[in-house]
């Protein structure tokens, strides 16, 4: 299962971040006064949920089908969200909203869990963490041109390096031609990137908790028997890595990472919170070692930090 084996991210999902790498922002950037330390550590404890999705999905993998994990993933984390809904009492969106909702629960819920987690049977976590680093240039992107923004010169010059950064080290790494896994990962980019764009469109009107678990609850009647079906027709086993990477997606990566990283914005303010998401393609290496036993080729951290420095340029650029 390695390149072997084993995608980032996040959310998670940070990704999270898995995962959840750039999630969508709250309306306002507002930062309590004396709570900015406090809440740049629970920004930083979501970031860290989020780095930790790719190798939990790894470890998933290892008794659970793709598409079993994915499906069990998503029943799990609704399931889990309903209990978080009833708790804190959260509001039904309005009719209005549910439509949104739905494109944001497709890019995030469904389709970048899917693509990313099929693209981990053969990229290691460190290939799909320096790939999915371009996550928050292509959100950003798919912002600009939704709201009939036009980026200045310097944005589409730092997101263009960006691309060209993780093009250069994904055909050097596959041998001079994208790889099936390389093809998954880029349509885990687009459709996450307009999900979390819709996301932050909602989060003006919703809450953050509001946002995560009602667009999980809405993909239990989808979730729910597409598990089913997932599991007579793939193999599963539970072992201690199945079992726990599992768990870890399903509750870390896209809930708890989520419900942090919003709490951490809030307080701190958006603009400092997000600051700490840049870690998170460096985070997910540092597992891929730690957890998974992977080697990290000298390309894999060079391609991260040039990405990270391109994200930096491309946010300044749009203040």
């Amino acid at each position: 299962m390695r390149e072997h084996s084993s995608a980032t991210a996040s959310s998670t999902i940070a990704v999270p971040p898995t995962s959840a790498a750039a999630e969508p922002l709250p309306p306002q950037d507002f930062a309590a006064p004396g709570g900015q330390g406090a809440g740049l550590l629970l920004a930083a404890l979501g970031v860290t949920c989020f780095s930790l999705t790719f190798p939990a999905t790894a470890w998933s993998l290892e008794g659970f089908g793709p598409w079993s994990a994915t499906t069990l993933r998503l029943v799990l984390a609704g399931l889990f969200a309903c209990v978080l809904l009833a708790v804190v009492r959260a509001p039904v969106p309005a009719r209005r909203h549910w439509p949104w909702l739905a494109v944001s629960a497709s890019g995030v819920m469904i389709g970048f869990p899917l693509l990313t987690t099929l693209a981990l049977q053969t990229s290691t976590t460190a290939h799909a963490a320096v790939v999915v680093g371009l996550l928050p240039l292509t959100t950003a992107l798919y912002s600009s041109l939704r709201t009939g923004n036009r980026p200045s010169p310097v944005f589409w010059g730092a997101a263009l390096a960006g691309a060209a950064a993780v093009l250069a080290f994904a055909l050097h790494q596959s041998g001079g031609a994208p790889s099936l896994g390389d093809l998954y990962l880029g349509g885990a980019l687009l459709l996450c990137a307009a999900g979390y764009a819709e996301g932050g469109r909602l989060a003006r009107e919703l809450s953050g908790v509001q946002v995560i678990g009602w667009a999980l609850v809405g993909c239990l009647p989808l979730a729910v028997p597409g598990a089913v079906i997932a599991l007579l027709a793939e193999p599963a086993e539970l072992t201690v890595h199945s079992v726990t990477g599992l768990l870890w997606v399903a509750s870390g990566s896209q809930l708890l990472g989520l419900v942090l990283w919003y709490r951490g914005m809030g307080v701190a303010g958006v603009a400092r919170a997000s600051q700490t998401q840049l870690a998170q393609p460096l985070l997910t290496l540092v597992w891929s070692v730690l957890l998974l036993g992977e080697d990290l080729t000298p390309a894999a951290p060079v391609t991260a930090v040039a990405v990270l420095i391109c994200i930096v340029v491309v946010r300044r650029a749009r203040a």
